[in-house]
């Protein structure tokens, strides 16, 4: 399904809203093009309908006096009513005459000593006539100002109308809209929850970020700006073209070559558009990206003093969003106003071609007021399309946004699982467990041990050697490729990770805190998770010492990352969130290994409590810390090479032994 369907059903998912705005919309539009055609009328029927015949009749509501006789207009007369003497009023230059001969056709007037003359062509003809005084014509003319006072109210009457249903449309698009980008985000966002962890190891924090926040704002502006334009255009343009047919059938039809112009247009624009519009949105991320990242790594920047060829990168990423914005901006600046000032001028040419062929011909007479009403719809004609010209770049922004945003959402997740399984043991097997982050390069080959219900398992090795990627396939972030691994006897890919999850716990080396308090940060607003539960949890671990001298106490506040505790009450506030949560499978990811010596002695005293009748494995690098381990693992290359205690393991004086012997200062044994 393309960018452009999925963006319809997120917004039929609105309908009722969108179609009562868009109704709205069709009222305030129909009432607004009423103008001209009640101008055309006040024009033709009322200031020039004096010049029209008259008949003499008696003295009633539509009539004038004109020396001693009243007379009414023709067009006000009942079929069955009597007519009297005919006269004719017409204007030449500034006055006013009055005959009673019969116009035999009409052209250019000239009067001159009581004789009308009219000349169309080579053809004259002469006529009879009196000048009109100013208080005989203003008798005629006053019969005209209750229809035109009238046609005023109501055009007032329309515009207060359409005033008000065009403030209604847009309040209801906007709501709209910004309910669909609502559910947008909620949906993106949920769906993030549901991507596996190696997604976000090929994608930047910050073009997730982007698509989020940058990606959905550019398609609001598709449902708030663009959807308006091109519906209030496509309704204005519909009724103009309706008024302009009503007028004058065939210059409505030379208008109509207007369409496929437009049409074509946009063809060509959205080649280009498309094109600069994909650069721009992905170098926004790319941006966003890399001011996260620097962000982040401030310090190391400083410290390392690269903030200069920090600054080159980004300067990079910058120009070349820089220059992609300029070759839009010049295609848009090139051809929106350009094309819409050339599309006017073409059809302004093509009506005074039509117009003046059509004065030569005398059975074709115009009037001033229809001639009014087309002037008035043709330069009204060219606002809706000088509209869509210009939301055409909104358009592809939106389109560009949309595919970005639906990419996001089309990437394979797995629903979050509300199934709750009871407490397990915590006995863990490894059964012949072989993985690799990339297809083929295995970084944990045929891993199989057992720990049982209560156990310390303590993971060591160098870096690189596979400590971390055993924790991960014991989580569920990622799935093994060979053997399997147990939990109680049951293979753990039969499980829901969610269930699994529920019952595990983990500290890691850099522990991650959220914006809020020392307490929110142990029980994550978690409702199980009582006062009681997390004051406890942080008395076991001994952080009632660190924290007594806090000002608000666990209601300290904590802002993004912690950035203003310690790493070792960092550290401390992640071993009571773990306690708080009583799970049966503890792991600790070196978590002893940045923090000072005193804090890890407080963490020292608590980690019996921590792993009292809970299987805990351990990847430390003070092997000091692990000396008590039920069993200790040594890994390399990604195969267990050592197994047993701490004094089996010295006893055998193989990898462990130099390990710790090298911790402990010993450096004959570093060669």
């Amino acid at each position: 399904m393309n960018t452009g369907r999925r963006l319809i059903q997120y917004a039929v998912t609105f309908k009722r809203i969108i179609f009562t705005a868009l109704f709205m919309l069709t009222i305030a539009v129909v009432t607004d093009l009423a103008g001209p055609f009640i101008a055309k009328n006040i024009i033709d029927d009322h200031i020039l309908g004096i010049e029209s015949v008259w008949y003499e009749t008696e003295k009633g509501i539509d009539t004038a006096e004109y020396k001693g006789s009243f007379y009414k207009k023709e067009t006000n007369f009942a079929k069955e009513e009597e007519r009297g003497k005919r006269i004719q009023i017409l204007q030449t230059e500034a006055k006013f005459v009055i005959m009673d001969q019969k116009l035999e056709f009409d052209g250019k007037r000239n009067f001159d000593n009581g004789i009308l003359t009219i000349k169309k062509g080579s053809e004259t003809a002469e006529y009879k006539a009196e000048v009109l005084s100013v208080s005989e014509l203003k008798a005629f003319y006053q019969l005209e100002i209750p229809g035109i006072v009238q046609l005023l109210i109501v055009y007032l009457v329309l515009l207060v109308i359409s005033a008000i249903f065009q403030y209604g449309q847009r309040f209801l698009l906007q709501k709209s809209a910004n309910r669909i980008i609502q559910k947008m985000r909620e949906d993106v966002f949920g769906h993030i929850q549901r991507l596996p962890i190696q997604y976000f190891d090929n994608l930047p924090a910050g073009k997730v970020v982007a698509r989020i926040t940058n990606d959905t704002e550019a398609i609001r502006e598709l449902y708030v700006m663009v959807l308006a334009t091109f519906f209030t255009s496509a309704i204005y343009i519909t009724g103009i073209y309706i008024a302009l047919f009503l007028l004058n059938a065939k210059l409505a039809a030379i208008c109509l070559l207007l369409l496929p112009i437009l049409y074509a247009w946009m063809i060509f624009y959205r080649k280009f558009a498309s094109k600069y519009n994909h650069v721009i949105r992905s170098r926004i991320s790319d941006i966003n990206a890399m001011i996260n990242e620097s962000i982040g790594g401030m310090s190391i920047i400083q410290s390392f003093r690269r903030e200069k060829e920090t600054e080159e990168d980004f300067e990079k990423l910058n120009t070349e969003h820089f220059t992609y914005q300029n070759k839009l901006l010049s295609l848009n600046a090139l051809t929106s106003h350009n094309l819409v000032g050339i599309l006017r001028n073409l059809v302004f040419v093509a009506f005074i071609w039509y117009f003046g062929l059509q004065s030569l011909d005398p059975s074709a007479i115009i009037s001033l007021g229809v001639l009014y009403a087309f002037v008035d719809y043709i330069n009204r004609l060219f606002n809706p399309v000088q509209g869509i010209v210009n939301q055409l770049a909104n358009l592809e922004q939106a389109l560009v946004a949309g595919e970005r945003v639906f990419r996001l959402l089309d990437e394979p997740g797995e629903d979050v699982s509300k199934e709750r399984m009871t407490r397990f043991k915590g006995n863990v097997k490894f059964d012949n467990v072989s993985f690799g982050y990339k297809p083929g390069e295995y970084v944990l080959k045929d891993i199989d041990f057992e720990a049982h219900q209560g156990q310390t398992i303590a993971l060591v090795g160098h870096t690189g050697s596979g400590k971390s990627s055993i924790m991960n396939l014991l989580f569920r972030f990622y799935d093994c490729e060979k053997g399997k691994i147990l939990i109680d006897g049951q293979d753990i890919t039969q499980i829901p990770r969610q269930s699994i999850r529920d019952h595990m716990g983990i500290v890691l080396q850099d522990p991650y805190l959220f914006t809020g308090t020392i307490a929110s940060n142990v029980s994550l607003n978690d409702p199980a998770i009582t006062r009681e539960i997390v004051e406890k949890a942080l008395k076991d671990v001994g952080a009632d010492q660190v924290f007594k001298n806090l000002e608000n106490g666990y209601d300290e506040p904590v802002i993004e990352k912690g950035s203003t505790l310690s790493s070792g009450q960092r550290q401390l506030i992640s071993f009571a969130r773990a306690l708080a949560f009583d799970p049966a499978i503890l792991i600790l990811d070196e978590a002893t290994s940045s923090i000072d010596t005193e804090t890890e002695m407080i963490i020292q005293e608590a980690m019996d409590v921590l792993k009292k009748g809970r299987t805990t494995f351990i990847i430390a690098h003070r092997l000091s810390t692990i000396r008590n381990a039920d069993q200790i693992l040594v890994l390399d290359r990604g195969k267990i090479v050592e197994r047993g205690t701490h004094d089996e393991l010295m006893m055998e004086k193989g990898k462990y032994y130099q390990l710790y012997k090298l911790q402990k200062g010993d450096n004959s044994l570093a060669g």
